[in-house]
């Protein structure tokens, strides 16, 4: 058996899960399912439609699981043991669920886990936008073995990426997300064939991050720094976005710069703390539309 023939479960749903799934089929890994989230409601129409992933998988003829419950697929797995005759691996990259170790001890060499961040920093659901709220100078990608405890178990491999103080948490992660299918498939033969074995983390120093929601969006100019209110506002334009009400309006901003003196002040400025200041640049209006500072000042601030 070569490493590419042995049978792989790929756990994954969103975006950056795509990316490694498309790397593994392109690299000719052999995919025996994938597991995803059920189907859910998405977008102003709250129409019913499947996770990406499962649209590739089905454009490949990969069968998919879509289990309620993570246990369920447990005789799922047993049966693909039974069929190919040895144990498969297990691949997760941003699932969204947890997985049992009962689960995790149906795989051999378990289950390799892609996450968005050099941990022991930032284990959690929110690493790509904690790395850039706290204005890091780097992040990477780390290729670890799951365990039950979130983001806990051993290191197989990590990349550092630097940081140029402007991405936004889509075009970051989607940068990670790449280098992460790459580092997948450059690795996982090694990992297959026990040439690749992992280290454990540093729990000591490990830092963690939160699930975030709606209630962080509201921006407090009074409590954070220009430069902080910056950096949030790229962190968050995704989701939950940042918003503001200036001239009694509900803003969402989408695009800011700290005022210096090569950087100065424009139509639609505002003070943060320690008297420091951001120029909104660009936003979502009341009515939902994308426009300029000036467009916003011409209309509301006469």
């Amino acid at each position: 058996m070569t490493p590419t023939s042995k049978t792989i479960i790929f756990f994954g749903t969103d975006d950056f899960s795509a990316a490694s799934l498309r790397a593994l089929i392109a690299a000719q890994f052999t995919i025996g399912a994938v597991v995803t989230k059920p189907d859910s409601k998405k977008g102003r129409g709250r129409a019913v439609l499947p996770p990406i992933v499962k649209t590739i998988a089905e454009a490949h003829g990969i069968p998919v699981w879509q289990p309620l419950r993570v246990s369920d697929i447990a005789d799922d797995i047993r049966a693909v043991t039974t069929h190919t005759g040895h144990a498969p691996l297990g691949v997760l990259v941003s699932y969204g669920k947890i997985i049992p170790q009962a689960i995790i001890d149906l795989f051999t060499p378990g289950i390799v886990n892609v996450h968005p961040s050099l941990l022991p920093r930032y284990r959690g659901p929110s690493p790509v936008e904690s790395a850039i709220i706290h204005g890091d100078s780097e992040t990477g990608v780390t290729l670890m073995q799951l365990s039950a405890a979130m983001d806990a178990g051993p290191i197989y491999t990590q990349q550092t990426i630097p940081l140029t103080g402007d991405e936004t948490t889509p075009t970051l992660e989607a940068h990670l997300a790449e280098r992460g299918a790459h580092a997948l498939c450059t690795h996982l033969p090694a990992i297959i064939d026990g040439r690749l074995t992992p280290t454990p983390q540093n729990d000591d120093v490990a830092t963690y991050c939160q699930l975030l929601s709606k209630n962080d969006a509201a921006l407090d100019p009074a409590t954070l720094t220009a430069d902080a209110a910056e950096r949030r506002i790229r962190a968050y334009i995704a989701f939950p976005k940042t918003k503001l009400t200036i001239a009694g309006q509900p803003i969402i901003v989408t695009k800011a710069h700290v005022v210096t003196d090569t950087t100065p002040a424009n139509a639609l400025t505002i003070t943060c703390a320690d008297n420091t200041h951001l120029a909104l640049d660009e936003l979502i209006g009341p009515s939902g539309r994308a426009m300029s500072a000036q467009s916003f000042a011409n209309g509301y601030l006469k």
